[in-house]
């Protein structure tokens, strides 16, 4: 097997086990929270027939592995399930945001390789003087600054300094750029 791809699919393996043991402990971590589903669903004025008729239609009598095992394979099979909360299709909301989040990271990448590639070649040039220096002191700055403290920078930068964007407080699905 040649080597880049023997690394590709190590990688690849390598994710999906990361994945498989992050579910695994965020399913471990919420049932060892206090409380119980249903009684927060329900309230504090439910009545123990209707707690148990909800646990019923949860499968919360069931024992965690089993709901454990039947959740990861609805996941494997794009059955998200239902969110409690507003009894919407947790795989149909993903699919509405997606489109987003894949603009934002086209986007981000659009403008990172190119701009990352040419500071590389700049650094690799000038190594050692102050050109590298620099570039190396403002992306170590810019790397160990929070994304969203950067974003509020640029939101005011193209809003306020530079007005080319409007501030919009709220996005909604079918707006314009």
């Amino acid at each position: 097997m040649h080597p880049i791809l023997k690394l590709v699919v190590q990688r690849i393996a390598l994710g999906l086990l990361l994945l498989w043991a992050v579910s695994l402990l965020i399913f471990a971590g919420t049932q060892a929270l206090p409380g119980d589903v249903a009684q927060a669903i329900l309230g504090q004025s439910a009545t123990p027939e209707a707690l148990a008729n909800l646990r019923e239609a949860l499968g919360l009598n069931d024992p965690a592995i089993l709901r454990y095992f039947r959740w990861l394979g609805g996941v494997l099979t794009g059955d998200f399930g239902v969110a409690l909360t507003n009894k919407q299709d947790i795989g149909q909301a993903i699919a509405q945001r997606l489109g987003n989040t894949l603009f934002l990271a086209g986007a981000a990448a659009v403008i990172s390789v190119p701009l990352a590639i040419i500071l590389g070649l700049v650094a690799a040039r000038y190594n050692g003087r102050w050109p590298d220096k620099l570039i190396s002191g403002v992306t170590l700055s810019t790397i160990s600054l929070p994304e969203f403290v950067a974003a509020y920078f640029v939101i005011y930068l193209l809003t306020q300094v530079f007005p080319i964007f409007q501030p919009v407080a709220m996005v909604f699905p079918g707006m314009g750029f």
